[in-house]
This record gives C-alpha cells, sequence and structure tokens, in this order.
C-alpha cells in the first residue's frame, strides 16, 4: 500500500511548470458528516464571495492551469481543468456534490486552492509515479465514460495512467467504505498557491481527520 508519508514515496515529473503535492488522509471514529458539510457550504459561500462578478478569467492560478493544458496539448476550454469545472459550478449556485467523505474533502481543497486534486485508494498506485503527457491510444475511464488522453497531463504508475488533472480512472476510485486516501493537488509553478499549508490547515475544525505531512515534488 502506497503512502505519501514513506520515506522512498516520489514522484518524476516529465511535464515543466507543474509542482505535484501529495499527502496521506485518513478517517477516525470521531469524523463527523454534519462538520463537514458545515465546512463546505462556508468554503462556497467564500467563493461565491471572492469572485462576485463571476469572472474567473483573470485569476492568476486558474490561468496558469489553462496555459499547462495548452503545453500539454489540449484545450483548457474543452476539458477543463477539474477545479475550474468545480468552481464554475458553485458560481453558478449549485452546492458541491456531496459523494463520498473523502472524495468531499478533495473538492474542498480543490475549491480552497483553485488547483485540480484527486483522492486514490492506496492499495490501487503502485510506484514509480510520473506526470506526462499522455499519448495516443491511452484512455482512463471515469464516471463520465472514457477520456482520451492524447496530449494531456497525466499521472501515471507501473500499470499506466490512472489520473488528470481532469478527472480519474475507476480504479482508483474510493467507496463509501474506505477511510484512507493517498491526495495529490496539481499546482501551476507560475502562481503561488499554497497546498501544502491549506492541507496543514485542513484537520482544524473536523475531529477524527487525520492529514500527514505534504511532500512536494517540481
Amino acid at each position: 500500500m502506497i503512502r505519501a508519508s514513506d520515506p522512498d514515496f516520489a514522484c518524476r515529473l516529465e511535464l515543466p511548470g507543474w509542482r505535484l503535492v501529495f499527502a496521506d488522509l485518513a478517517l477516525g471514529e470521531a469524523f463527523d458528516r454534519a462538520v463537514l458539510d458545515a465546512r463546505l457550504a462556508a468554503a462556497e459561500a467564500d467563493l461565491r464571495h471572492r469572485f462576485a462578478g463571476g469572472d474567473t478569467t483573470a485569476d492568476p492560478v486558474l490561468a496558469a492551469l489553462r496555459e499547462l493544458f495548452k503545453a500539454a496539448g489540449t484545450s483548457p476550454s474543452r476539458y477543463r481543468p477539474s477545479s475550474e469545472a468545480l468552481v464554475r459550478r458553485v458560481l453558478k449556485g449549485d452546492p458541491l456534490p456531496r459523494i463520498q467523505p473523502l472524495v468531499d474533502l478533495n473538492n474542498l481543497v480543490s475549491i480552497d486552492t483553485l488547483c485540480p486534486a484527486c483522492v486514490m485508494r492506496p492499495d490501487t498506485v503502485h510506484p514509480p509515479l510520473v506526470l506526462r503527457r499522455g499519448a495516443a491510444g491511452e484512455v482512463v475511464r471515469g464516471f463520465k465514460g472514457e477520456l482520451d488522453l492524447d496530449g494531456k497531463p497525466v499521472l501515471a504508475d507501473r500499470e499506466g495512467p490512472f489520473g488528470t488533472p481532469i478527472t480519474d480512472d475507476h480504479r482508483v476510485v474510493l467507496h463509501a467504505e474506505h477511510r484512507e486516501a493517498l491526495l495529490v493537488v496539481y499546482e501551476p509553478r507560475a502562481a503561488a498557491v499554497g497546498s501544502a499549508a491549506c492541507l496543514a490547515g485542513l484537520a482544524n475544525g473536523l475531529p477524527g481527520l487525520a492529514v500527514g505531512p505534504a511532500r512536494v515534488f517540481e
């Protein structure tokens, strides 16, 4: 089982301009779903206040992510970074989806940092890890079906691609019974983000949530 806290945990980045931040998440007996729901609602309100005019195009984090998508070979208007998709959903007045506690925590991190984030089952990811450009014929199978990975930023292990800043493969998906996850945040190096600090404070006010130390690769 892979953990970001393992001394030999590593991720190689073949795509320039990215920074990946990993951390372990775990839910204990004291975890309270209602407390997380309140935290999510507060984050939604904060986001709507932050973008009161509804225009996100000038935000430096979202703009930098779009440039990284273009550099990899894909259109960020056709295939949006998952964080931008979440932001647009909230600004339209819709709440964040409530799916599974660790997935919902992932979405909280994503709208706080404006960066794509992913949670994975630790027993489904097999080192070595690499962030690279997707090749012709590669796909991930997400909840909306197959996504062609050609020219897209891809996170892969020895079994092949399992994640992107757009969506993730079904093999790493968390289900209701899962209480541990490996989280990754896809940061653009061109913008000040601070995902590590966000993760360090994530457990504040959320009893029963344990967050391991962030591991940063660039």
